[in-house]
């Protein structure tokens, strides 16, 4: 049950209101360096202390601040699988194969290019684009200086692949609460982005390419360390990949998320006895605190790759979502988030408008706040009741959600994401966001279909009973 509004304010004070939490996360995030859970909690704090004032009870807001977490349970569920399953594909060694045989596409003579296939797939298949960028992206700005290659445009495509792997991986935290926000299955979002992913993919593809071949010849000598620690892991085996297979497979039967990944784990617990023998008291360390190579092992960078997956991961992302949720049921509750929608709502009378006034307010949120997690926990949100009045199937959120809030934050300098990509690489924002070219295709590209109509689905009247009951 969604949220009710316990009481009325005005479209004027309602912006007032919505500015100081802004202002709010905004000094504590950006000036004085918080983590978003404290910044969340403090505004909580100040919403509260409003609905006091306005004579609500603490036990009504409490009730809707539940019910605005109830609408993102099934994410918050999901994370603990996601959890699990990371650890299973890399004590499998399902994802360190897929790296090995990927470090194959490197290429000098096309190295933008070979910098943004290999991080698209090693994206997908970490569902991190901090790490991918901390790791691969770390490798490729070294080996540009080998290679006589742009750096500005090795960052480009590097943080062109990472987001372009965190936004469509299965594994990734902001795919799965771009999903579940807006109350549809994993999988189905997965399918309906790439509608504006594949293009945007083709593009940034074509233009690295286009850009290549400006590199002098040098050693693949990173790239073959980087493959003899994979080895030397012991992970590294054809038949690895079998549980990615039966990811994929039933990804594309439909199966529902939670189903899809408890088979995957199960397939890759069979490929990690064939290879190796963990006992059940192991299992246990690294499904909870996450996969961990021997010690004893020399792997080097590699090392702080596979070093991932496990329930406790999961605990700052299923976290961060409580408490935003929370404060979206508390900003419904009090009248804020209605209030603002009603200023605009009678200009919100098509997809298109729809669709860019949500990706506005996600890219908005990136800007203001510098959070990926708020922008589409607060979009989400905010536009849902619009997209449920114009008939418009909640996959279309999702997907603005991701192609307007996901993949910018890496081009805001002051964002989470822009300042840890920043440091890692060495490449200032402002020198690589240029060549950052899937992440504003992305958003360009869901604004033109919004406007066009290509690809936007409409609710149908079955789906709209089920979504009743």
């Amino acid at each position: 049950m969604p949220p009710q509004i316990l009481t009325q304010v005005s479209p004027k004070l309602a912006f007032v209101l919505s500015t100081l939490i802004i202002v709010i996360m905004g000094v504590t995030m950006i000036g004085f360096g918080w983590v978003p859970h404290l910044s969340l909690i403090l505004a909580i704090c100040f919403l509260l202390a409003v609905g006091l004032f306005k004579g609500l009870t603490l036990d009504d807001m409490q009730t809707q601040m539940a019910s605005g977490v109830m609408r993102g349970i099934g994410a918050i569920y999901l994370f603990f699988f996601i959890g699990l399953m990371v650890a299973a594909l890399m004590m499998s060694g399902a994802i360190p194969t897929l790296m090995y045989f990927g470090f194959e596409l490197i290429s000098p003579e096309f190295y933008y290019i070979s910098a943004f296939v290999l991080t698209s797939i090693i994206g997908i298949a970490l569902g991190s684009s901090l790490t991918t960028v901390a790791t691969l992206g770390v490798a490729f700005i070294g080996m540009s200086h080998a290679f006589d290659a742009n750096v500005a445009i090795a960052a480009g495509a590097v943080v062109s692949g990472a987001f372009f792997g965190d936004k469509m991986s299965p594994l990734s935290d902001t795919c799965t609460i771009a999903a579940y926000v807006v109350g549809i299955d994993l999988f189905e979002h997965i399918r309906n982005m790439m509608y504006t992913t594949v293009p945007a993919w083709l593009i940034t593809a074509f233009l690295f390419w286009f850009m290549s071949g400006n590199t002098t010849a040098s050693d693949l000598s990173q790239v073959i360390t980087l493959q003899a620690q994979l080895i030397d892991s012991g992970l590294v085996h054809g038949y690895a990949v079998l549980p990615f297979v039966v990811l994929i497979a039933l990804a594309l039967m439909r199966v529902n998320a939670i189903y899809t990944i408890i088979c995957t784990i199960i397939a890759a617990l069979i490929v990690t006895y064939i290879h190796s023998s963990p006992s059940i008291g192991e299992l246990g360390g690294y499904f909870f605190g996450g996969y961990k190579p021997a010690e004893s092992l020399e792997l080097g960078e590699v090392g702080g790759m596979l070093s991932r997956g496990g329930v406790n991961s999961m605990f700052f992302t299923q976290t961060i979502v409580i408490l935003a949720l929370s404060l979206g049921g508390l900003l419904t509750a009090l009248g804020i988030l209605p209030a603002l929608l009603s200023g605009i709502k009678d200009s919100l009378t098509t997809s298109g408008r729809a669709i860019a006034a949500a990706a506005m307010s996600a890219l908005s949120i990136n800007v203001l706040i510098g959070e990926q997690y708020l922008s589409l926990l607060l979009s989400g949100t905010a536009f849902r009741p619009v997209f449920e009045r114009l008939n418009l199937h909640p996959k279309n959120l999702s997907r603005t959600l991701e192609d307007a809030g996901t993949v910018i934050n890496p081009l805001v300098p002051w964002s989470v994401c822009g300042v840890f990509i920043s440091q890692a690489l060495g490449v200032p924002v402002l020198d690589y966001l240029p060549y950052a070219f899937f992440c504003y295709l992305s958003f360009l590209l869901t604004v033109l279909f919004g406007y066009t109509g290509i690809t936007i689905s409409k609710i149908t009247d079955a789906e709209k009973t089920v979504a009743a009951q």
